[in-house]
Parts: C-alpha cells; structure tokens; sequence
C-alpha cells in the first residue's frame, strides 16, 4: 500500500477545514493566525501538507517516557523529510511506580483527553510515544475511537540490570528483595541500592512485565513498525526508528490507513496468542480488552483461555524466564516470536498492518538468533503459558497466569495423584493493601504454609483503579521458616514484573456485590485448576444470609474518594474483566469521520 498512489488529495486533509476554509475566512484567520507567532509560516499551514501530532508522553513525571522528549526531535524531522508538519502536544502523565492510589486511575483520564485533543485539533494524523504501562493502552484507546491515521512510537526498554554478573531485573528484582528483607537477609540500605542497578538507562522496565507487554501488544496489533517494541531506549536503532516512524505517519495520512483498518478482531486474537507465547503480563487482558471495546470488537476472558492457554512459553524472560529486554531484541525480538507461532499456524498472517504490510510479510526470515532466548515452538519453557480464566459462587471471571507456576508452587499445591491441579486451603482475608500491610504478620490469623492470602477491596472502584496488591508475601516468620510464597487471589491487579501465579482480577469486584466481599478468615476454598473454578466450601444458605448482613450494612465499605477524578471514574468505570472502560465512552467509534468538531466561533 506504501507504494500506490494516494487515497487522499490535499484537499481532503482533514486541518484543511481548520487551516484553509474559504467559507468561514475569520474562522479560518483566527486559527491559523496565532500558529505563526513562534514561525511556522502560512505556506506550511495552508498549502496541502498533513499535519501530524505527536502525543508527548515524556516528562519529568513520567521517566520511563522521558527520552521521547529527544525522541521526538528525530520523529519530527521524518515528518518534514514526508512532506508533513509536525505538532508536539502532551500527554497526562502516567508512571507505574510513583503514582498513588495508582496509575490505573490515570490511563482513562488521559484516553479522555487524547480523544478531545485528536478530535478537536487540526490533525491529519498522529504518533503515540508510549513506553510505561498505562502510556501505550490509553494512546490506542484514544486512537481507535477517534480513528485518525496513527502510528506507535514505542521508547524501548531499559539495558539489562546488573549486579557483578547477576541480571537484575525491573520489579521482579523488588519482588525477590522485599523478602530477603522480611527474612532479615539485608537491612534498608542494601534493599534500595540493590534495587535501583536495575535501573541503568532511559526506557521502562527491561522485564517482560506491563510495559515491555504492552509495547510488543501494539506491534502485534499492527499499530507500530515491525521490530520497533524491543529496540532498548540507549540504542541508536530507537532514534533510526522514530525518524522512520515520524516518515510513515505522513504515508498513512495519504493512504487513508486508520486503526479500522488494523484493529481487527484477526489482530487482536493474534495479540492474545502472542501475549501467552511472551510471559506477558496478567495486565494485558485488561487493556487489549479495553483496546477491543474501543475498536468495536468484543473481547473476554473466555478468548483468552480458549485462544491461548495452549501457546507455549517462547520467550525466555524474566518474570517468566531467565534474561532481559536487551538479550530479547538481539534473539530477534517480537518479530522472531511471531514468526515461530506462524510456521506453527498459530497467527493469522494476513493481518495488516502501519507499514502497509500484512503481518506475515513483516516478519519474513525473522527466525529466533538464540534459541535458548527465544525458544522454537516445539521446545518451549513451558507447555502451556497462557492465561485461565476461573469462576465460581465468588466471581464470574478471574484470571491465573499460568506462565508463572514454579516447580515448587506445583509441588506443594498442585501434586496430588488422586486430585491434580486442585487444591483446597484456608483463608486469611484483607480489606485493601493498609489492612495487609496491618496485619500479615499478627499471630491471630494462624497463616501457616497451607493458608490462601485474599485481598479485597481493591479493584477498579474499591481502590480506586485497581491496585498492584494481590501478589502478596507471606509473613516474615513463615519467609524465615522458607515458605517464601503462598497462593493469593483477589479482586485487584499485580505487577506485570511479578513472578507470582495469583488469582488475579476478580469480577465483580468487593466493592460492587462481588463474592469476595461475603469471605470471612477461616473459610475455606477450592481452587480447580482442571475445572476452572473457584469455590468457597459453605453452603449457598449461609452465603445468602452474609449477602443479606451486608446489604442491611449498606454493602462493601471502601475508602471514600479524594479527588474529582476518582469519583467520576467510580461513577461510571466498568470491572477488570471488561477492560476497566468507562460505560459512555465505549459507544463512541470512528468520531473523526462521524462528524468534524464545530465551529468556535
């Protein structure tokens, strides 16, 4: 499609209407007229050339983002290189790390306003700077609503960790700390210089946690070029990249080639397959289902399952496996993974894609360069990776990644002959990470090496946003004994970087009616790993008669809100296994063709 003649003519560009509008001339002088007080010229504005935006999502705030800020200097000069002008605007910051209650809070506020952005201003197209979690879904939220021309500029992950010649990766490395510190193996001092080598250079996280996921999901999807998710953030490729990506989002604005033409439901089954093959994160399903809801194609955790828990485990990369994003992109990257589950005929290779080119062709002779990287399809890591979703008489979707199970999980857990794979326990139950934090180590819970850690209240409404909690660590006097893990579920989320196989996502959540609200320490619960299914061994009578205890208390208490934002998103915000949407905003596709903005004045 690069090289056929242009679908669309200079006099269709979409800024023409804002920029060169001979039927509303005052209209048309006031826009264009305060665009020149810093240069750019009246030719540039009015004389046919698409102008691109470019969504800043690099900033102080935002660290793993922060290299777009010089990024963006080489996607500006592949703009102008094409033919087109470039506008740098930004983004609502969002960093994983450093935003409470969480950054889950931030990715539909700032979807809000990149849809009012791209729909509003004279955009002919736009590149998306992603990198950080939240940065890449809540650009492709806002790109497959308003439906724009758009292309992902992804900055890469950071060098790989390192500590002598250990690797030392992004959060899985503070997963493995916080316990040596429980265990009194290290003091402060040496948690936080021994966490921070994993931090050596500009990019997100070198695990394969959310935002490396998140990243290789839009070059999967079709919405970035071939080979770009894994680039680290210091090498030179990125900058080559962001020119070449800065060239073809003038291309795409000529070739009319939107994200309807890309995010199809073809692109997003290839995503869950992908994603399973990767380790991916247990974050995933939650913003490719909301990207799908967007894009008008339905998506649930039943094709999760159904599509890809039989992918095996590819890529050997931390949480999942034993190296980093560096190692990766020298095995070949997203590109060789692809290629394996293609020969396997596990991908639809007619896909299309940003570049013009359906998937297969993109990928062609992208064979794994290190098969102990990048595993070939039929000696993988692990069997089958992908996710279960389970269910129950306490939710009706929770997801398990199953990527993440140690040998040591299956054999305390899951090794029963006369039962396999299932497991019954007792529960210890908390109201929140606060309560966690209170409580985990208080003796009169009786938490030994057979008990399950519920954590409530901490989804999308309860928390709010949906908390990174449920990856909880035993109690310091169970770690000192070695039990260094235990089975947790919850209704909130878990770090991307986490090695743990929790219950994860639970929905409905507590706050909303959900089961887990009716849980009392001391129950027990079954979990079936064979069936799917998730069961608190009481009866349905008494169930009712907690149900009905609850309601004359006025239902689940969770913190009150502390800001607007927070009471606006729990008014109308959907439950994890929806993709945490917003309920109105879901009905809006296409916006940009349905009808331009109307006049200001």
């Amino acid at each position: 499609m690069s090289d056929s003649k242009p679908l669309v003519t200079p006099d269709q560009l979409r800024s023409r209407w804002w920029f060169d509008n001979p039927e509303h001339p005052a209209t048309t002088a006031l826009c264009i007229e305060r665009y020149m007080n810093y240069g750019l010229t009246l030719e540039e504005l009015s004389s046919g050339k698409p102008i691109i935006g470019i969504a800043q999502s690099g900033s102080d705030l935002t660290p793993c983002n922060r290299h777009h800020i010089e990024l963006v200097k080489r996607v500006k000069d592949g703009i102008r290189a094409a033919g087109g002008v470039p506008f740098e605007f930004p983004l609502h910051p969002i960093h994983e790390n450093a935003r409470r209650p969480t950054a889950a809070l931030d990715r539909n506020l700032a979807y809000l306003g990149l849809v009012e952005v791209l729909h509003g201003y004279p955009l002919d197209g736009v590149v998306l700077t992603t990198g950080c979690d939240k940065t890449t879904p809540a650009c492709l939220m806002a790109a497959a609503t308003v439906n724009i021309p758009a292309i992902v500029l992804s900055g890469g992950p950071m060098l790989n960790g390192w500590r002598g010649s250990e690797r030392v990766g992004s959060g899985t490395i503070i997963w493995e700390l916080r316990k040596r510190l429980a265990a009194g193996d290290i003091d402060y001092d040496e948690f936080l210089s021994r966490a921070t080598d994993s931090a050596p250079s500009v990019g997100h996280c070198n695990t394969m946690g959310t935002a490396s996921t998140m990243n290789s999901m839009a070059e999967t999807l079709g919405m970035s070029l071939p080979g770009s998710a894994m680039v680290p953030g210091p090498y030179k490729e990125r900058s080559m990249i962001a020119y070449q990506t800065g060239e073809r989002s003038v291309a795409m604005v000529w070739e009319d080639l939107r994200p309807s033409d890309i995010l199809t439901r073809a692109a997003f089954e290839n995503a869950i397959v992908v994603c399973s093959a990767l380790g991916g994160s247990s974050n995933a399903p939650i913003h490719v289902n909301a990207i799908a809801r967007h894009a008008g194609v339905e998506l649930d955790n039943d094709d999760w399952q159904r599509l890809g828990h039989e992918i095996p485990l590819l890529a050997n990369v931390m949480p999942a496996g034993a190296y980093l994003g560096e190692e990766f992109h020298r095995a070949g990257g997203v590109p060789a993974v692809i290629h394996e589950l293609l020969s396997a005929g596990r991908l639809n290779g007619d896909a299309m894609t940003v570049n013009g080119q359906a998937l297969a062709a993109n990928v062609q002779g992208s064979e794994t360069t290190d098969d102990e990287v990048i595993r070939r399809y039929g000696n993988p890591l692990v069997e089958h990776a992908g996710f279960l979703n389970l269910k129950g008489n306490l939710f009706d979707s929770a997801l398990m990644k199953t990527s993440v199970i140690s040998r040591e999980f299956r054999q305390r857990f899951l090794n029963d002959a006369d039962d396999p794979n299932a497991f019954e326990g007792r529960v210890a139950v908390f109201d929140g990470s606060e309560d966690y934090h209170a409580r985990i180590d208080d003796p009169s819970l009786s938490i030994d090496e057979n008990t399950i850690l519920v954590m409530r209240g901490a989804g999308p409404v309860g928390h709010p946003g949906g908390a990174e909690v449920v990856n909880m660590q035993p109690p310091e006097a169970l770690i000192r004994q070695g039990i260094e893990s235990l089975p947790c579920l919850g209704d909130g989320r878990q770090s991307g970087t986490s090695g743990s196989p929790s219950i994860l996502n639970a929905s409905p959540e507590a706050a909303t009616g959900g089961g887990l609200a009716l849980l009392e320490t001391g129950d027990r619960l079954r979990i079936d790993l064979e069936r799917g299914e998730v069961r608190v061994l009481i009866d349905e009578a008494e169930l009712d008669a907690r149900r009905q205890r609850l309601e004359a208390q006025g239902g689940y208490q969770y913190p009150d809100h502390q800001t607007p934002w927070q009471e606006i998103q729990r008014s109308m915000v959907e439950p994890l296994d929806r993709g945490m949407t917003l309920e109105p905003a879901t009905k809006y596709q296409d916006v940009a063709r349905r009808s331009l903005p109307r006049d200001n004045h």
